[in-house]
C-alpha cells in the first residue's frame, strides 16, 4: 500500500514537471501515459490532428539559443568526401572484376553497402543545398554521388524528399509513407518484411504515381537517368559485368536488407507513438555522416551533417529527453520479428501545411523553411 502510495506520489510529480517543460520532456516522463492508449498499427496509419513536431520545437530552440544559427550553411568540404567515395567505389569495382558472384556479392555487403550508404547521405546534403553555392552545382553534385549506384535515384530523392519535409506524414504528399496496399500486401510476419527491405528501391519507386500533385518529370530526371546509364555502359565495357553486378549489390545492401536498413525504420516508424521522428546515436553515425540525426535535421534542415551533433549539444534538454535508437542492427530484427510493427506504423495527417504545393518546383519547402525561422525569431 505504500508503495502504490509512493509510486502515484512520483507519477504526479513527473506530470508535473512535463508541464512546465517542452513537450518532447513531457513524453519522456510520462512515458506510459502516452504509449499505453497507442498503437499497434497493423491495419491503418496513426491518424493525427496535431502539427508535425518540428515547427514548433524549430521555433522554441531558436527562443532559447539564438546562437544555433551559427550553425546553418554549407559544408563545402562535402565536395571532397563524394570525390573519395566515388573513387574507392569504382576501385572497389575494379579489384573485384574477377571474382566469382557470390564473392562480388559478399564484398558489396562487407563494403560497398556502406560507401554507398555514405553517397546517399551526400545525395540528401547536395538536395538540402548544403555542398555548393547554387543550386545548379548541388544537383549535379548529387547525379556524381549517383554513379556508382547503378540506378538513377538523385534527382528523383531530391523532387520528393523536399515535399517530405514540407508536407510531413500527408499521404498524397510524402513519399515516405508507405502506400496502402503497400502495407497490406507486406503485413506483420517476418518473410513479407524481409522481402520489403530487399526490395525496398522497389518500393520506393512505386510510390510516386499515388502523389498526383506533384509533377514527376522534368529535364533532370532525365539527365540524372542518363548519366548513369552511360557510367553503367562504360563500368560494363571496361571493367566488366560483375564490377557492375558489386555496384548494382551495394546500392539494394545499402538502403535495403542490412543493418544500414534499420535507417529507414529509424527515421518515422512510430516504435514509441505518439512521436513520429527519431534519431539514431550510434557508432555508425561516424560512416554516414550523422545521417542518424534526424530530430535535428527536420528541426534546422539547413544544418550541414558536420553541425548537427553540436545542435543537439546546444539544446540537450529537446533531443535527449526523445525517445532514440542506438543500434540500427537491433532495430532492424526488432521490425523484422515484432508482429506490432507493419508497414502502417506511420503517422499521417490531412490538414495541410501552411504552404501551398509547388507540383514541379522547390518553392513550397522554401517557403515553410522560412516561415519557421522567421515565426521563431518574431
Amino acid at each position: 500500500m505504500v508503495n502504490k502510495k509512493k509510486k502515484s506520489i512520483l507519477t504526479k510529480l513527473l506530470l508535473e514537471i512535463a508541464q512546465t517543460q517542452p513537450s518532447s520532456f513531457a513524453y519522456f516522463c510520462a512515458p506510459n501515459q502516452v504509449t499505453k492508449r497507442m498503437g499497434p498499427f497493423t491495419h491503418d496509419y496513426n491518424h493525427t490532428e496535431e502539427n508535425d513536431p518540428h515547427v514548433q520545437r524549430c521555433r522554441e530552440i531558436i527562443k532559447k539559443y539564438p546562437q544555433v544559427k551559427e550553425l546553418m550553411g554549407r559544408n563545402p568540404q562535402s565536395i571532397w568526401y563524394i570525390i573519395g567515395i566515388v573513387v574507392f567505389q569504382v576501385f572497389i569495382a575494379y579489384m573485384v572484376r574477377d571474382l566469382a558472384w557470390y564473392w562480388v556479392l559478399l564484398a558489396a555487403w562487407c563494403i560497398g553497402a556502406f560507401a554507398n550508404h555514405a553517397l546517399f547521405v551526400m545525395i540528401h546534403e547536395c538536395t538540402h543545398n548544403m555542398v555548393l553555392k547554387s543550386r545548379l552545382g548541388n544537383l549535379w553534385a548529387g547525379i556524381l554521388c549517383d554513379l556508382p549506384n547503378a540506378f538513377p535515384s538523385s534527382a528523383g530523392f531530391r523532387k520528393y524528399h523536399l515535399k517530405h519535409h514540407a508536407f510531413q506524414g500527408h499521404y498524397e504528399l510524402d513519399a515516405d509513407i508507405p502506400s496502402i496496399w503497400e502495407a497490406k500486401l507486406i503485413g506483420t510476419g517476418f518473410i513479407g518484411k524481409t522481402i520489403w527491405l530487399l526490395l525496398f528501391p522497389v518500393f520506393q519507386g512505386l510510390r510516386p504515381p499515388r502523389l498526383k500533385e506533384i509533377s514527376f518529370a522534368n529535364k533532370w530526371i532525365w539527365i540524372n537517368l542518363v548519366s548513369v546509364i552511360i557510367f553503367d555502359v562504360l563500368v560494363w565495357m571496361f571493367i566488366g559485368p560483375m564490377a557492375l553486378l558489386y555496384l548494382a549489390a551495394s546500392f539494394f545492401f545499402s538502403i535495403g536488407l542490412h543493418p544500414l536498413g534499420g535507417r529507414w525504420i529509424q527515421e518515422h516508424y512510430l516504435v514509441a507513438p505518439p512521436q513520429e521522428t527519431y534519431s539514431y546515436y550510434g557508432p555508425l553515425n561516424k560512416l554516414a555522416f550523422n545521417v542518424g540525426y534526424h530530430n535535428e535535421h527536420h528541426d534546422f534542415a539547413y544544418i550541414p551533417w558536420n553541425n548537427l551533433p553540436k545542435l543537439r549539444a546546444i539544446a540537450p534538454e529537446y533531443y535527449d529527453t526523445l525517445y532514440y535508437h542506438t543500434s540500427w542492427a537491433k532495430l532492424t530484427w526488432k521490425f523484422l520479428t515484432d508482429k506490432e510493427l507493419s508497414l502502417f506504423s506511420r503517422s499521417v495527417r490531412s490538414e495541410r501545411s501552411v504552404v501551398d504545393v509547388s507540383s514541379s518546383g522547390e518553392a513550397d519547402y522554401t517557403k515553410r523553411r522560412e516561415i519557421m525561422e522567421e515565426s521563431s525569431a518574431a
